[in-house]
């Protein structure tokens, strides 16, 4: 994730890669299957550092997660240290019509309460959204439907104890 534009700089890289989507486990000990094997080259990806510093927009830092990340509350809290706002973006579309993308949503939800932080989530067709630092939706795109979801978020600072 790059943060880009004319007040914005910064990356991310994510930092709990999906086994067997973007890395294999055990990957030279898998050289004797032939399918995976061949595989390596592409779905190996390596992870980013645990202590990334936040993006900076517009004069904010924003703590970052991406995907699955969310489901870690570990890695969200490391992440919001020093940050603002939070923001997530995530490809949903392998849920399908599940309820995949509302249980991916709640995880990101969990994640802004637990922090005291306004999280904007954006995903392809899953549920974009703005949430509040109490984890309640405040805005929220219609699902499977290329749009953009405006609204406003609070940047909060410190440490947030529940």
């Amino acid at each position: 994730m790059v943060a880009l534009g004319s007040d914005a700089e910064g990356m991310y890289k994510k930092q709990r890669l999906v086994p067997f989507g973007e890395y294999i486990p055990f990957e030279g000990m898998l050289d004797i299957l032939p399918n995976l094997a061949g595989s390596q080259e592409i779905m190996s990806y390596s992870r980013g550092s645990d202590n990334q510093s936040p993006l900076r927009v517009r004069g904010h830092n924003l703590g970052s997660a991406v995907c699955y990340e969310v489901a870690y509350p570990d890695t969200t809290r490391k992440n919001a240290i020093g940050t603002d706002f939070l923001l997530t973006i995530s490809n949903d579309a392998w849920f399908g019509t599940s309820a995949g993308p509302l249980q991916h949503l709640q995880m990101v939800q969990m994640r802004a309460l637990e922090n005291g932080r306004w999280f904007m989530r954006a995903t392809n067709t899953g549920v974009t959204a703005i949430i509040d630092h109490k984890g309640r939706i405040v805005e929220r795109a219609p699902q499977f439907e290329r749009t953009v979801l405006r609204g406003d978020i609070q940047a909060r600072v410190g440490i947030h104890l529940l």
